[in-house]
Formats: structure tokens, C-alpha cells, sequence
């Protein structure tokens, strides 16, 4: 019964897979002559399709010359609006040309779905007028993202604490970080917010609520070490990235050197986020195969989702000296059915300054046999060498990593296992 039940759903799979195939099919010959049209002309150089109407309620402007003069341009597939509708996160390919220094791939994101866009609109009209629909320009005025508008100084905690994951326990020596290096102004440098024009400094609130990753890579930037996706500019509500590689899951059945070396890699970037001279601890609260891309000639791994990224100012957990704030935290291992699971506590993450979130989101999510993804588990480091195996070290400091057995065992378990790993991968500091 249960294997007529099966074929009976295969079945219905295939037949539901070959439906949508042939109305695919179907749409592109109906839509040939729209196809061919949307082929030759150049949808990033139209302001209507960057969506820079809506600005000030946009990313920025930087980069605006670039896409208009026609320096950008999707690539092949991207350039279908009809396969938009599997582009759920709206990120696109392109190509990005400078006279001087030739063609180059890039990344272009909307930073969100249509229908979180939308919702953009919607929340700043029923703010300012109490309906859904309106005109922007003419609402925005009236909404938080305005309130420092004018003479105001300095950006404060107060006014934008808890606004997203960036700025969950902001520290005034954080906003300032995140004034002086905002990229969307030309007079950038300055900690001031005076110094930038009204409409910036909405279009810098506006992103700090909606979704900070531009914010993120401009404050800790890859040029200074730091290991996220190098960012470009923005035009309307288009951002444009560095385009780094393959995402790490292409990597997930590469030779074993290849997959001690990207792991090795992981742990050192979750080291360097959580303890660096700048005394911010970046947490990562979304880790995934996903979120990670590995450079093709350097192979260096690096974070091209920086959308959910909490900082901590330790130095300011230090002068504050919050209740339990020099004891250690340990993250709670999480045992569940999906995946990309983590169990952590902002308010915790903002109180301690020693915390082991970041091994624990690396192992458990993406090194561990407890890291699921596509349908796989093992983790990374899946099958290693039959001499490697049966030493068994390797097996039990991932363990021991994702879910300690020992009082601080994972704080222990993370530093031998960057050692081995170094060792491993013939990459000993």
C-alpha cells in the first residue's frame, strides 16, 4: 500500500513538473516578440526598473551614473522578467564595464522580495496618511525615517536601537562607525549626520530598518580585512557587490584538501568576528551554505549575506558591566528538524563579552554531522580519510563544538579544532 501510495505521487510529481514546464514553454512562445524586445534593451539603465522614483525611500544614488550611462547590464537569463517569478530574493548577475579595466561580474540585489518592498511603501503611507497608498515623496516627511532631519548631530542610540539585527544594542561608537563610512554620500568621513543632505540621511535609516547588509559591508569593509563581499554603490533600490564565486554548497562533494581548507577558513572568519582589535563582536544569526561564496582564483571564503548580522560593542559591555557580563556564555545546542537551526538570545549576545555563538553556528550548521542542507547531512567535512576516521579526533571536536558535553567545552573545542584544521590543510600560522 505505501509503495502504491509512493508511485502515486511520483507520478503526480512528474506530471505536475511536465505542467509547469510546458506552461513555461507555452509563455515563452506567446511572448517571443516581448522576449526578444526585453533581450536587446538595457533594463538597468531605465530608472522605472531601478525603482529610483522612490527615493529618498531607497539604498542610494551612488552608483546612479553608472547604471544610467548603461556600464551595467544583466546578464542572459537575468534579463527575462518572466523568470522573475523564481527569483523570490530578487538578486541578479550582471556585467559591469569601465573603460580602463574591461568587464566584470557583479552582483545586484533588491534586498528584498517584491512583497517586502511593497511593504515598504505601504508602512511609510499608512504612517504619514493613515492609507496604504500615496505619494512617497510627499510622506516620507511625516515618518521616524525624518525625525533627524534638520540640525540634528549625532545619531543615537535612541533613536534607531532595535531597528534590525544591526543595531539591536547599538553603541555610540558604532553609529558613529556607520555615519562616517556611509558610502551614499559624498561628503563621507565625518561622523556628523549634518553633514549629509535630508535625503540621505532618511535613505541611511530607511536601509538601517528595512535591511542593513549595505550598511554592514560599508562600516567593515573587505578592503580592511574584513571577510564580507566588497560593496560597490547603490541606484534607487539596486545595490551592487562584488561578485565573489560559487556559494560554498557547490563545494559540499570537493576533494577532501579542498573541504578542510574552506572549513579551516570558516572557523578563522567565526574567530575574527567574535574576537578582533576593534573590540566589536559581529554575530552571525543566519549561517547557512547559502550565505558563504568561495573566491575562484583565491578560494578564499567570504559572507555575501550580511543581512542578519547583530554587533556587540564590548567595550561598552565593559563600562556598563551588565549583570553576568564577564561570565561565559555557552550557546544552546538545538537539536531540530529543519534547517539552518540556531538558538541564541540577542539580549544575551548583547550583555556578555565572551561569547562561543559563532563556533556554534559554524559547526553545528555547516562542519558538524548534525548540519543538514538540500537534503544532505554530514556537514563539510563529510567522509573524511579512513586514517583520519579512525583516529576519531577530528569527529569528536566537531562534536564537541556543535553540542558540548563539557562546561565551556565548545570555547576549548574551537581553538584545537582550528589547529587541527591548520594542520590538516598544511595551513599552520
Amino acid at each position: 500500500m505505501l509503495r502504491l501510495v509512493s508511485l502515486k505521487l511520483g507520478r503526480l510529481y512528474r506530471y505536475v513538473k511536465l505542467a509547469v514546464l510546458g506552461s513555461l514553454a507555452a509563455a515563452l512562445v506567446l511572448n517571443t516578440h516581448s522576449l526578444l524586445a526585453s533581450l536587446q534593451r538595457n533594463e538597468l539603465s531605465e530608472r522605472r526598473f531601478l525603482q529610483l522614483n522612490k527615493c529618498p525611500a531607497c539604498w542610494g544614488t551612488s552608483w546612479c551614473r553608472k547604471f544610467l550611462n548603461g556600464q551595467l547590464r544583466l546578464e542572459s537569463w537575468g534579463r527575462l522578467r518572466l523568470l522573475d517569478f523564481f527569483n523570490v530574493k530578487n538578486v541578479y548577475f550582471a556585467r559591469y564595464g569601465e573603460p580602463r579595466e574591461g568587464s566584470r561580474r557583479v552582483v545586484l540585489k533588491r534586498l528584498g522580495s517584491a512583497q517586502e518592498l511593497a511593504d515598504i511603501d505601504t508602512k511609510i503611507c499608512r504612517r504619514a496618511t493613515g492609507r496604504g497608498r500615496c505619494d512617497l515623496l510627499q510622506a516620507l516627511p511625516a515618518t521616524e525615517f525624518a525625525s533627524l532631519n534638520g540640525d540634528v548631530r549625532l545619531l543615537t542610540p535612541g533613536a534607531v536601537e532595535g531597528w534590525s539585527d544591526l543595531v539591536h544594542c547599538p553603541s555610540q561608537r558604532l553609529l558613529d562607525r556607520l555615519v562616517r563610512r556611509y558610502a551614499e554620500t559624498k561628503d563621507s568621513g565625518s561622523f556628523l549626520l549634518r553633514n549629509l543632505k535630508d535625503s540621505e540621511r532618511m535613505q541611511l535609516l530607511i536601509t538601517l530598518a528595512f535591511n542593513p547588509e549595505p550598511l554592514v559591508l560599508q562600516s567593515f569593509p573587505s578592503d580592511e580585512g574584513w571577510p564580507f563581499a566588497k560593496y560597490l554603490g547603490a541606484c534607487g533600490r539596486m545595490v551592487a557587490v562584488n561578485y565573489v564565486g560559487e556559494e560554498l554548497w557547490s563545494y559540499f562533494n570537493a576533494p577532501w584538501e579542498k573541504r578542510v581548507d574552506l572549513a579551516w577558513q570558516l572557523m578563522e572568519i567565526a574567530e575574527q568576528l567574535t574576537n578582533n582589535d576593534f573590540e566589536f563582536a559581529l554575530y552571525l544569526l543566519d549561517v547557512s551554505f547559502d550565505n558563504f561564496a568561495v573566491g575562484p582564483r583565491d578560494g578564499k571564503v567570504i559572507i555575501v549575506d550580511a543581512e542578519n548580522v547583530l554587533v556587540a560593542d564590548k567595550r561598552l559591555i565593559r563600562q556598563n558591566k551588565p549583570e553576568n557580563w564577564d561570565v561565559w556564555y555557552e550557546s544552546k545546542f538545538e537539536d531540530c528538524d529543519k534547517e539552518a537551526c540556531l538558538s541564541f538570545s540577542k539580549e544575551i549576545l548583547c550583555a556578555r563579552v565572551t561569547v562561543d555563538h559563532n563556533y556554534y553556528a559554524v559547526c553545528q550548521n555547516l562542519l558538524s554531522r548534525h548540519a543538514t542542507w538540500r537534503g544532505t547531512s554530514g556537514g563539510l567535512l563529510h567522509h573524511p580519510p579512513a586514517e583520519i576516521a579512525k583516529e576519531g579526533r577530528l569527529e569528536a571536536l566537531l562534536d564537541e563544538c556543535a553540542n558540548p558535553k563539557k562546561r565551556y567545552g565548545r570555547f576549548q573545542a574551537a581553538k584545537e579544532l582550528r589547529e587541527y584544521l591548520a594542520q590538516l590543510s598544511n595551513n599552520v600560522r
